[in-house]
């Protein structure tokens, strides 16, 4: 796919997003507008804004829940914790309503830097986090080891462990580290080192900072605790099949309107 839209417009198009332009047209938008198909030009955007706004709406869900569960687990002040009636995290939602305002740079003389920006950082923080997953993975199976107990107890395992885990965390290193080194080519560019690096400085403050705050220690293996949270019934692979085929059948007996309202409000 790469390759084909690469193929269907010089790369120093004017209409496409740089350092410098304001505002950019999709690529494919620009192309069939090229070839004089205006109505396949308005139906990609239309679809481009079809996929921005269920994009939008997945992030502003997970995000909100995200930060009710770091609310009521004393990773967040609590205010983020307030739900409504029907449980919707409303404090949190507008929270993260009041962050996503950040789009509203696109209008800037600059868009293109600040999306080169957002891309970077947003990129950083993926490879942190599957990181970090990773990390917590390896010393989740060591646990069980150490307090001799088996992995079929679990509903899933993670395939190729712990070869894939221990590749999987050390290829996010690389990337962390790796992906700005355009920042160390002639010239050197202080602006773009701190964007690409910025995050690794937060994300220590910040752990290091939470540590000391709640005055925690790392867990030795043979104290994890690795029992509470885990569902009653679903410690075999067959007791997660019966699980599923009743929640299944929950899901059918219930009406089309309280379906939509689940989907819709939560």
């Amino acid at each position: 796919m790469v390759f084909f839209i690469g193929i269907l417009m010089p790369w120093n198009d004017e209409r496409l997003l740089g350092k410098g332009s304001k505002t950019a047209a999709s690529p494919l938008t620009i192309a069939l507008s090229d070839a004089r198909i205006h109505a396949g030009a308005s139906l990609i955007n239309s679809v481009i804004v079809i996929a921005v706004i269920s994009a939008g709406n997945s992030s502003l869900y997970v995000s909100s829940r995200t930060m009710l569960f770091m609310a009521r687990s004393g990773k967040a002040p609590r205010i983020l914790g307030k739900v409504t009636k029907s449980g919707v995290p409303w404090v949190a939602l507008l929270f993260s309503n009041l962050i996503a305002c950040i789009a509203f740079l696109s209008v800037s003389e600059s868009a293109g830097t600040v999306y080169e920006a957002l891309i970077t950082l947003s990129g950083v923080a993926t490879f942190i986090v599957w990181g970090t997953i990773a990390t917590v993975h390896i010393r989740f199976r060591k646990g069980l080891a150490a307090q001799n107990q088996s992995v079929d107890t679990l509903p899933f395992k993670a395939m190729w462990y712990p070869y894939g885990t221990y590749l999987a965390l050390a290829a996010n290193v690389f990337l962390i580290f790796f992906q700005g080194y355009t920042a160390f080519l002639n010239p050197f560019s202080a602006k773009d080192f701190v964007v690409s690096y910025i995050l690794l400085p937060v994300f220590v403050v910040l752990l290091v900072g939470y540590k000391l705050w709640k005055k925690t220690k790392v867990v030795k293996l043979e104290e994890m605790d690795l029992w509470t949270g885990r569902r009653e019934g679903r410690l075999t692979r067959n007791n997660l099949h019966t699980d599923e085929e009743h929640a299944d059948d929950e899901v059918k007996n219930k009406g089309f309107l309280k379906k939509a309202k689940e989907v819709i409000i939560g």
